[in-house]
């Protein structure tokens, strides 16, 4: 049996990575036994991520009394740490806790460490990149055999180069880029990564070693912005201009992506590095060929719409800091607007009226507006309200419903339906039955995929007559699902009288 500690877990990397793990320790995969732990600041905070038998151990890098607990019995060791969303002592920070681990992996008797760090070339570099080859210099000093995969721009849903990319191409038609757009990067998918990395614990070695690590491609920002506009549908834009510093740069960054202005500055500044590979060692190594550039984008969009189908709003928006806002929660590119009403009725009956929607039967309310905005769909080329329905009691997964196409449902549980009128974008309309113990909650989400700029600016605008639309629906299916009887009467300010509409 090998132990092995994950540091970082929490993070996007280390989470991938665990649960790799976990999938291959579950299938027995390979000669060896795994056992799982993850070392964390706050071990609450995985607790309910990680597989049954996988330990979760308290433990901080800053605190060296605190490792020892965590690496007793560890043979492999991933560190995958990195303070680059702290303020600017990030460097030293992440100083002293390489150092401390590095020590405490050595006392400990951990036979590998696995460390991923930073590709970067081209002159003297940022201080970013600078500080994570230290990091992996400082662990190969523990004199124990240290594995550090150095990476170019990592592609996937959720990183934070892929994420940027996407709130950029989305956001701006026209985009007047400074030079940093124009160096090269040899980007590498988020799935080849964790292949690398777990092929790191086999990997046959006895002293350190330092791989690089990147895609099929070698490519520059601005082409991986022309591709994700191309795999979305986007008529972009790109007009390079030499004058913007990574100081005015970042700033910029912060205007048109607020999200990540924190660690923008760090970022851009470490742009100016080229991010290549000039050493094929790896794959003659380790056997991996690495995904393209392209691929790599297809499979990021992939997986985020799949993660995202199985989300449960429920637990999704709770978990929310700052759900309430004007044109509702932005989850990634998307952006939802929630909303539930508890009934007293049973899930089977709180999902009849559901099940019933559309048709003949309508909609619930307004249906002058949903014929309208048929009538609309229609002149621009969509379908209409014309199709219906093709049973007026049951819907199964591809059935029309109007302008809508059922895309996934469950009796008495779930209804999601995608939009298939005209608009600037993606758009579902989801609804959730949760048994509870005065009887039922059934929530409403809409969601929207804006496609750029105009489908923003459609959102926002509509907003208000969705409000109103889905608000005034809700209550009609909650009343609907008791025969008037056990819904909540509503005052028409958007609250019930009994039970709040709360809206996440």
């Amino acid at each position: 049996m090998r132990r092995i500690l994950i540091t970082g877990a929490s993070g996007y990397i280390g989470g991938r990575l665990l649960r790799a793990l976990e999938t291959r320790a579950s299938r027995n995969e390979g000669s060896e036994t795994l056992q799982l732990r993850c070392m964390a600041r706050r071990p609450e905070n995985l607790r309910g991520r990680v597989a049954a038998n996988t330990e979760i151990v308290a433990g901080d890098v800053a605190d060296p009394a605190s490792l020892r607990s965590a690496l007793t019995g560890v043979e492999t060791a991933f560190y995958l740490i990195h303070s680059m969303a702290e303020a600017e002592a990030f460097v030293e920070q992440d100083r002293i806790g390489a150092a401390n681990f590095a020590d405490a992996v050595s006392a400990a008797g951990v036979k590998r460490i696995i460390y991923l760090g930073g590709l970067g070339s081209g002159g003297e570099l940022s201080r970013h990149l600078a500080s994570r080859q230290e990091v992996g210099r400082l662990l190969r000093d523990a004199g124990i055999p240290t594995i550090e995969l150095r990476a170019s721009i990592i592609i996937g849903s959720g990183s934070l180069s892929f994420e940027l990319i996407r709130t950029l191409v989305s956001k701006l038609p026209i985009m007047i880029t400074p030079r940093w757009t124009q160096t090269l990067a040899q980007p590498i998918a988020i799935e080849d990564v964790i292949d690398y990395l777990v092929a790191s614990i086999f990997l046959p070695v006895d002293t350190s070693r330092v791989f690089e690590i990147g895609g099929a491609d070698q490519v520059s920002y601005g082409e991986l912005m022309r591709e994700y506009a191309r795999q979305r549908g986007l008529r972009r834009w790109i007009l390079p201009v030499p004058v913007l510093s990574p100081r005015l740069s970042s700033l910029w960054l912060g205007l048109v992506t607020p999200v990540y202005a924190g660690v923008g500055r760090k970022l851009i500044d470490s742009l100016r590095n080229e991010t290549i590979l000039h050493d094929q060692e790896a794959r003659r190594v380790f056997g991996i060929s690495p995904r393209g550039y392209a691929e790599a984008i297809r499979r990021a969009l992939i997986n985020e719409d799949s993660e995202f189908a199985a989300t449960r709003w429920s637990d999704a928006l709770s978990a929310t800091p700052h759900a309430r806002g004007y044109g509702g929660v932005r989850f990634g590119n998307r952006l939802v607007y929630s909303q539930a009403l508890q009934v007293t009725c049973g899930p089977v009956q709180a999902a009849a009226p559901i099940m019933r929607i559309g048709g003949n039967r309508g909609w619930y309310f307004a249906n002058w507006l949903w014929q309208l905005r048929g009538i609309l769909d229609l002149i621009v080329g969509g379908p209409g309200m014309r199709r219906g329905r093709r049973d007026p009691e049951a819907l199964s997964v591809g059935d029309t419903v109007d302008f809508w196409r059922v895309e996934a449902v469950e009796a008495s549980r779930l209804l999601r339906l995608a939009a298939e009128m005209k608009v600037p974008g993606r758009a579902w309309l989801q609804f959730e039955i949760n048994a509870t113990r005065q009887g039922s909650e059934i929530r409403q989400t809409a969601i929207f995929d804006p496609a750029g700029l105009f489908g923003l600016l459609y959102w926002y605008a509509s907003y208000p007559i969705h409000l109103v639309v889905f608000n005034c629906m809700l209550r009609r299916i909650a009343a609907a699902s008791a025969g008037g009887r056990d819904a909540r009467a509503g005052d028409g300010s958007g609250r019930s009288r009994s039970s709040e509409i709360v809206h996440k």
